[in-house]
């Protein structure tokens, strides 16, 4: 893949449009269902790691194939419904965790035409100023804060292979 002017993936207006009322309707929909948990309930509750989730899957099949060796004690009905929302909730974040990887690397190629082209604009009014033309030198000495001059530095080759973005 080219990663020179990232070509036709810009969105259009229509498409900014779509993609933000389909954020907001997802939005929406989820809004009632989040729970937002503090960094020591986070803690304190935790998750349940794959032994674990070994386990409620053994008790799941047990009580789907032999529901007379079930705890009375237990809330089947509640304990089916918890079951099938954290199946549907870890898919959902598969799925946006995908999305979200797609969208930081156009992110990450978009930042990096907008940073070649603003060096190659940053030549150019070099080459003006240059040539005393009026107007590039201010700009270029304003451009010059962005660029380290002191040896300590990285190379331009390791400049062009970190994220500008960041």
């Amino acid at each position: 893949m080219p990663f020179t002017n990232f070509e036709s993936r810009h969105f259009t207006a229509a498409e900014q449009d779509a993609i933000n009322a389909a954020m907001l309707a997802v939005e929406t929909a989820l809004s009632p269902k989040l729970a937002n948990l503090s960094p020591e309930e986070r803690s304190q509750y935790g998750i349940i790691n794959e032994q674990n989730k070994l386990l409620v899957n053994k008790v799941k099949d047990y009580r789907s194939t032999q529901p007379n060796l079930s705890s009375p004690d237990v809330d089947w009905e509640e304990f089916n419904n918890d079951y099938n929302s954290r199946a549907l909730i870890e898919s959902l974040i598969q799925r946006l965790e995908s999305l979200t990887d797609g969208l930081k690397s156009s992110k990450i190629l978009h930042d990096r035409d907008n940073y070649k082209a603003s060096l190659d604009d940053y030549d150019f009014s070099k080459y003006k100023a240059g040539t005393n033309a009026p107007g590039f030198q201010t700009k270029v000495n304003e451009m010059k804060q962005f660029f380290n001059r002191t040896g300590t530095g990285k190379s331009s080759s390791e400049t062009e292979k970190t994220d500008p973005a960041k």
